[in-house]
C-alpha cells in the first residue's frame, strides 16, 4: 500500500517538519533545505515498498538534501538508491564527484556515505532504495559507481530508465507484488556492469548470493501452492539438480523448508484471535496446503496436537 505525500493539506508551518517525519520514516534519515517562505513549501508524492525495494516518488520545490556523517552513520540497513530524473536537472556529490542529471538520467548514491542532493529547479524525481546485500557488488564496484551519471546513451541505461519510470507510475497498484523486487535489482546490477565494463560483477555477485536468494524468493512465495523446485529454477535461471545442489550446500532440504514454513505460519494463524471464524481448511489453503487431511497429518506429526487441538488450545477460556 502506497503512503501519499501531500503538503497541500497541511498548515504551511508544519510542512517542513511533515515532510521530514515521512522521508525519515520511510525512506532515509536526510537534512532538507526548503523554501525560506512556509507558504511556498510544496511537495506530493508517493512511497512504496514492494519486497526489498523502496520507490519514493516526489515532486518538490526543495532545493539541497543532506546525507550528513552523523546521519550516515544510523542504523539504516546498508542501501544504494538509484535517482531518475524526470524533468528539469539535479546534480549527485558524493565521493568527490558530481554527476548532473536531465530527464531520463540514472545515478546511484550510497547511505553509508554523506551526499548532497541539488535540486535548483525543485525535485521532480523516482528514488528507488535497495539494499547493499541484495545488490550483491563489491564495495569496489559501489564506490566507483556512485555519483556517476548513467544516461541514456548506453542501451542498458536506457533500458533501465525506461523500466523505472513504469515501475515507479504504477506503483500504487503493484502493491503486493513483492515478487517485481528482484528482477529490478538484477536488471540494475546490469545497468552497472555495463557501465564499469565487467559482466563479471555481475555474474560472481549472482553465484555467491544465490543460496540467500532462492530463500527470498521462497519466503516471497510461500502462501502459494504451485511453489515447486521447477518454478524456483526458472526464477533463477538454473536446473533443478543444482537447486537441489545449492539448497543441499547450504545445509537445506527445499521440501522440508516450505513444508515447515508453511506449518509455522498455519499454526501461528490458528492461535490468532481475529482466524477463528475461518475454518482450518481456509487457513491450510492460504499457506499452500490443497489437502486438509494430509495438512492435519503433518501438522500433528510436527507439534504433536491436531490443528483443532492446538486452535483450542488457544481459545480464551479453554481449559488447556
Amino acid at each position: 500500500m502506497a503512503t501519499v505525500i501531500d503538503t497541500s493539506a497541511v498548515a504551511p508551518t508544519d510542512r517542513a517538519e511533515a515532510i521530514r517525519e515521512v522521508i525519515w520514516r520511510q525512506v532515509v534519515r536526510v537534512e532538507i533545505d526548503h523554501h525560506p517562505v512556509p507558504e511556498r513549501i510544496s511537495a506530493v508524492g508517493a512511497i512504496t515498498q514492494l519486497g526489498s525495494l523502496n520507490i519514493c516518488s516526489v515532486r518538490s520545490n526543495a532545493t539541497t538534501v543532506h546525507r550528513t556523517p552523523p546521519l550516515a552513520g544510523d542504523d539504516l540497513e546498508p542501501s544504494v538508491f538509484v535517482s531518475l530524473q524526470l524533468s528539469g536537472s539535479s546534480m549527485v556529490i558524493q565521493g568527490g564527484r558530481e554527476a548532473v542529471l536531465n530527464p531520463g538520467d540514472l545515478a546511484l548514491y550510497d547511505t553509508l556515505l554523506p551526499y548532497t542532493l541539488v535540486n535548483p529547479e525543485g525535485i521532480h524525481q523516482h528514488f528507488f532504495r535497495i539494499p547493499r546485500a541484495e545488490l550483491a557488488l563489491p564495495p569496489r564496484a559501489i564506490d566507483r559507481i556512485t555519483a556517476v551519471r548513467l544516461g541514456r546513451e548506453n542501451p542498458v541505461a536506457d533500458l533501465a530508465s525506461t523500466y523505472f519510470a513504469r515501475l515507479a507510475d504504477s506503483q500504487r497498484r503493484l502493491g503486493g507484488h513483492d515478487s517485481l523486487a528482484q528482477p529490478s535489482i538484477e536488471l540494475l546490477r546490469a545497468v552497472i556492469a555495463s557501465r564499469l565494463g565487467d559482466d563479471r560483477l555481475a555474474r560472481e555477485a549472482l553465484h555467491t548470493t544465490l543460496d540467500r536468494r532462492i530463500i527470498e524468493y521462497l519466503r516471497a512465495h510461500l502462501a502459494e501452492p504451485d511453489l515447486s523446485a521447477a518454478r524456483v529454477a526458472r526464477a533463477h535461471h538454473i536446473s533443478i539438480r543444482q537447486l537441489y545442489s545449492i539448497m543441499a550446500d547450504a545445509g537445506l532440504s527445499l521440501a522440508s523448508w516450505i513444508r515447515t514454513h508453511r506449518l509455522e505460519e498455519c499454526r501461528k494463524a490458528l492461535a490468532q484471535p481475529d482466524a477463528r471464524h475461518q475454518t482450518i481448511e481456509t487457513v491450510a489453503h492460504r499457506w499452500g496446503f490443497t489437502n486438509a487431511t494430509h495438512f492435519s497429518r503433518l501438522f500433528k506429526q510436527a507439534y504433536g496436537k491436531t490443528p483443532r487441538e492446538w486452535r483450542e488450545l488457544n481459545t480464551p477460556g479453554s481449559r488447556g
